[in-house]
């Protein structure tokens, strides 16, 4: 292991050298010196790994030092101690990025936790974020034998979303994969619970989870007032694990009032999910009370076309006509822009219904373009390239501006995704849709085991083609395949994100209510 090479500045050095005999005795490396511009000279010669730097000193003082060593060298930690307790001094040296703030006099053991805070951090992370999962694995898998309840999967799934985002910064790759092979599991057992209860969560009296035609009803109507604007967000094809990481972002401008997950319906399709939570409807009763907007799979044109009419049907049978609303579909970075420029004359509106298309475009154009798939390989990079672009998006500005003209938010999505790794052989004819984690038509062949049947689509609520029509959805992370040209269209289908499914991260999905900061 190299040595730790610290360089401490300070016009009292000789003072210090109990801290710093301290330091040498662990094998420390401390080159001192006694002012800024010394200090200066010294860096240019030398690699340090850490700086201590008084902040009251003679000629240069500590800020100025501090200014001067960031323009040498940005990412060089600093730790700046000093005697003062004044605000003003504490916020210029935040404001420079300093790494520790200290207050003299210091005892030897405050410097070492510095140090370690700062050097040794990450190791620190991955040695305990390693231990506590191999802690929790154990539980997590007892509680994967015993989870028998909407409630309890949606627990066991943030549980499983939260170590995948502890664990995916640290250096044990075995430690990933455990979890991996984990999800995967949770995912079988998800399928079978689905396979068993959902059909029942449409009877009467049933208890059912909140599913995307009550989720207005139920959660966003009773936030609606004439006393508070709302902007409601639905960012299309938004997972959980991609909402836990675009939260800390949001909340620099909106303090997060609830949170909670629901399950969005089957087929977990835009077309299907989406309308549902826009008419308050199940698809079978938006195609039989509102035939000019519904579009069954095998129908001509845009399955999406009319959620700002179902909206408008949904809040008069609320009896919500009193208040005023807009309806915006954002597909692409232009219509974003013009949105955010007039975002001021929508403080005047009771709710405004943003629906945000870039994320369920990105999942498609890994399908569709090399570049992507290269920047999104796995679940990390998917993540990660959906934060960048929320980071420098329309969207924030959005939440920006809605916040400075105190907007209530509602954030929330219409499914999840998956990233489909093994194919599934279907049989279907030319009347087959052609979504490829579900599948409706007749006379469909396929592997029992990997599918959940509905060959009684009215059961759940969802429009028949025709008479014998049924629905096929693929589980965990199983994509269906024709056998006609089979290799060529599993390897350019493999390892893309689709919807449409059976699985945790495409059904458990994030509603949150925020209030402006």
């Amino acid at each position: 292991m190299n040595t730790i090479q610290i360089l401490w500045v300070d016009d009292e050095i000789d003072l210090l050298k109990p801290h710093i005999l301290f330091l040498e005795q662990r094998n420390y490396v401390v080159t001192t010196c006694q002012s800024g511009t010394e200090a200066l000279d010294i860096l240019d010669d030398t690699n340090f790994d850490i700086v201590f730097l008084d902040e009251n000193m003679p000629g240069l003082t500590g800020l100025e030092t501090l200014n001067e060593i960031k323009e040498k060298k940005d990412n060089l930690p600093v730790v700046m101690i000093t005697k003062s307790e004044e605000e003003y001094i504490m916020e210029e040296a935040i404001g420079n990025k300093i790494a520790d703030y200290l207050i003299k006099p210091v005892n030897p053991n405050q410097i070492l936790l510095s140090l370690k805070k700062n050097l040794d951090h990450s190791r620190l992370v991955s040695e305990k974020t390693t231990s506590n999962y191999q802690q929790e694995f154990r539980k997590i898998a007892m509680d994967l034998s015993m989870v028998n309840s909407y409630e309890e999967w949606v627990s066991l799934y943030q549980k499983l979303i939260y170590w995948e985002l502890q664990l995916e910064d640290i250096e044990d790759a075995g430690m990933f994969e455990i979890l991996e092979s984990q999800k995967n599991e949770a995912n079988t057992q998800f399928g079978k619970y689905i396979d068993k209860n959902y059909s029942n969560w449409f009877k009467p009296h049933t208890e059912a989870p909140i599913l995307s035609h009550t989720l207005f009803k139920e959660k966003i109507a009773p936030e609606l007032s004439k006393e508070q604007p709302t902007l409601l967000l639905v960012i299309d094809n938004l997972r959980y694990d991609q909402w836990k990481v675009f939260e800390p972002i949001i909340n620099n401008y909106y303090k997060k009032e609830k949170e909670e997950a629901f399950f969005s319906i089957l087929p977990t399709a835009t077309q299907y999910a989406r309308n549902a939570i826009f008419s308050g409807l199940m698809p079978s009763d938006m195609e039989k009370l509102f035939p000019e907007y519904w579009r069954n799979d095998t129908d001509e044109g845009g399955k999406n076309l009319y959620e700002a009419e179902f909206l408008q049907t949904q809040m008069k049978r609320l009896g919500l006509n009193h208040l005023s609303h807009e309806y915006y579909k954002i597909t692409n970075l232009k219509s974003g822009k013009k949105l955010v420029e007039n975002f001021n004359t929508l403080k005047n509106n009771d709710l405004t219904v943003v629906v945000y298309n870039f994320v369920d475009m990105l999942s498609h154009s890994k399908t569709e373009m090399e570049v992507v798939k290269e920047l999104a390989s796995n679940d990390k990079a998917y993540r990660s390239l959906t934060v960048s672009w929320f980071k420098n998006s329309p969207l924030l500005e959005m939440i920006h501006l809605a916040q400075n003209l105190g907007f209530k938010l509602i954030l929330t999505t219409d499914h999840g995704t998956i990233n489909v790794k093994n194919p599934s052989k279907v049989i279907g004819d030319r009347e087959t849709s052609l979504n490829l984690r579900y599948k409706t038509g007749r006379s469909l062949t396929y592997d029992t085991k990997d599918v959940l049947v509905a060959k009684d689509p009215q059961e759940i609520h969802l429009p028949s083609i025709n008479m014998s029509s049924s629905y096929i959805f693929a589980k965990n992370d199983l994509f269906f395949a024709y056998p006609n040209n089979y290799n060529h269209y599993v390897s350019y289908y493999r390892n893309t994100y689709q919807h449409g499914g059976v699985s945790l991260e495409e059904m458990i999905i994030p509603f949150a209510v925020f209030s402006p900061k």
